[in-house]
């Protein structure tokens, strides 16, 4: 997808499996094993696995190769972070789409644009993650308080957000993105401790960074 074309290496962790695994495991045909001798002949595919440094690779079966990968099934805690992020980043983006007409600093405006640019792709990634990996029927289910996540605005402070204008909606538009990713990165804290998908994980881990470097950025803006 389009959207998708600014996140490549997410991308393949989150979207394929098979590519996230062509990171580890290389799959080759018709070539040599890694001790030099001939691959195994015959319909079933020889998988190298790089060694660690100073040791050599080996060459793995297709089932070796499937035992040797770690079980990274994602659990409720990723599918319950996916979900919720894509409400948090969907309020980010909400917020980032009144800055151009009201915003009055050209640091404001484009503060906004980079958020923008950045979340809207990830709600992208992050919605065909939940398509690929739903869960049990029902286990995820029900509505829950959007209010309660860390970091939300509500309705009222949106309200105030849409009407102020000038040096006003920058003040508040910093205060409420600093809180919008002070909430996030609670949010990417909970699922790093709880969550078992090494794609989910890697997407936590970049908000963390991404988000921390924006919110020391705002407050020295504010």
């Amino acid at each position: 997808m389009d959207m998708a074309k600014g996140l490549p290496g997410r991308i393949r962790r989150l979207l394929g499996p098979a590519a996230a695994a062509a990171g580890v495991l290389l799959t080759v045909t018709g070539c040599t094993a890694a001790d030099g001798g001939a691959a195994p002949a015959g319909d079933a595919v020889p998988v190298i696995a790089p060694g660690r440094p100073g040791e050599k690779a080996r060459t793995l079966s297709p089932e070796e190769a499937a035992r040797s990968r770690p079980d990274d099934t994602p659990n409720a805690a990723d599918r319950a972070y996916m979900r919720h992020m894509v409400e948090h980043h969907e309020q980010a983006v909400r917020m980032t789409a009144l800055a151009p007409d009201r915003a009055a600093g050209d640091a404001v405006k484009r503060l906004a644009e980079r958020i923008s640019a950045a979340q809207a792709p990830e709600i992208a990634v992050m919605r065909a993650w939940l398509a690929r990996h739903p869960g049990p029927a029902g286990a995820d289910g029900g509505g829950h308080d959007h209010g309660a996540m860390p970091g939300m605005a509500t309705e009222q402070q949106l309200k105030d957000l849409e009407a102020a204008r000038g040096a006003g909606f920058d003040r508040l538009f910093l205060t409420l993105m600093t809180r919008h990713h002070e909430g996030a990165l609670t949010m990417a804290g909970e699922v790093l401790k709880g969550g078992n998908n090494a794609a989910v994980e890697e997407l936590a881990n970049e908000v963390v960074a991404t988000q921390s470097a924006e919110i020391h950025r705002m407050r020295a803006m504010g």
